[in-house]
């Protein structure tokens, strides 16, 4: 046995790997998630706002990293919608505003429709130069934001009227695929100001590590990709939506599906590999 698994053909591998995730996929597989204190966290911060609070929603990720991060900027949208706060939405990268006009269609129309652009939300677009745009805003949005992403003047909405800069957001929610995203937030918009500006982010896998440094002080919270999501979600379908949440709101727990399939093969093949080669070595000891 020890033979034929050490000369297995590594397309069986790869194989198992396809299985392991299609048929989690195919089969609508899911499982239950137990928050995380980072997702309490961050559920927590935004269920502390106020009704007509302002939040700032950076959506700075595009199709690309949708998958991982998508579910989250769901959840957070229907979360601050049910909180009856102000969102003010804002990309930093060229794919953002892509992202932000398919929520406000999916989440605030479609389940929020008594919303009024320019009182209750507003699309501010993008703008290029990285974290010089955060540099700006932070102390002068109006000398950088002159109109909405509609081209309607800013002076003109109402919402818009009384924001002079980020110091007046009561949180800023940053979602985050790429640079710049959200430690560029945190670094350029937070750190400067952290007795007037709170925040929260979530990202791809990747950046997390990057990010944990930053908690508690000027992270309040953190989402780390699919899982991180996955536990947001679930607090905020059983807070808010019940037994029978739409399926765009457990997007991140049927993604979970074919991951954890996927990452339990993985470990398995691993633990077998170390087996296969204690027991060779353990082999070639006995016949020396």
């Amino acid at each position: 046995m020890i033979d034929f698994l050490a000369n297995l053909d590594r397309r069986w591998i790869f194989l198992l790997m396809l299985l392991s995730v299609a048929i989690p996929i195919l089969t609508g597989v899911s499982f239950e998630e137990v928050p995380s204190k980072q997702a309490k966290d961050v559920f927590q911060e935004i269920e502390n706002l106020k009704p007509g609070d302002k939040v700032l929603m950076a959506w700075d990720f595009g199709p690309e990293t949708e998958g991982e991060l998508g579910p989250m900027a769901t959840a957070f949208c229907r979360q601050v919608c049910e909180k009856k706060a102000k969102l003010y939405f804002i990309a930093i990268v060229p794919l953002g505003p892509r992202m932000i006009d398919r929520t406000i269609e999916n989440i605030i129309r479609a389940d929020f429709p008594d919303l009024v652009y320019g009182e209750d939300y507003v699309n501010l677009g993008y703008k290029s130069g990285n974290e010089g745009v955060i540099k700006v805003i932070v102390t002068d949005l109006r000398g950088l934001y002159t109109t909405d992403a509609r081209g309607t003047n800013i002076d003109q909405i109402t919402m818009c009227k009384d924001v002079e800069n980020l110091q007046q957001m009561d949180l800023i929610v940053s979602v985050s695929g790429s640079y710049p995203g959200t430690k560029e937030w945190v670094q350029y918009a937070v750190s400067p100001y952290p007795d007037k500006i709170k925040m929260v982010g979530g990202c791809t896998g990747v950046q997390a590590p990057l990010l944990y440094p930053y908690i508690p002080g000027q992270l309040k919270g953190l989402l780390g990709a699919i899982k991180g999501a996955a536990e947001y979600e679930k607090l905020v379908v059983d807070e808010y939506i019940g037994d029978s949440p739409h399926p765009k709101y457990l997007e991140g727990k049927r993604r979970m599906g074919p991951q954890l399939i996927a990452h339990l093969l993985m470990i398995g093949l691993i633990i077998l590999g170390n087996v296969v080669f204690f027991c060779q070595r353990a082999r070639e000891g006995q016949q020396a």
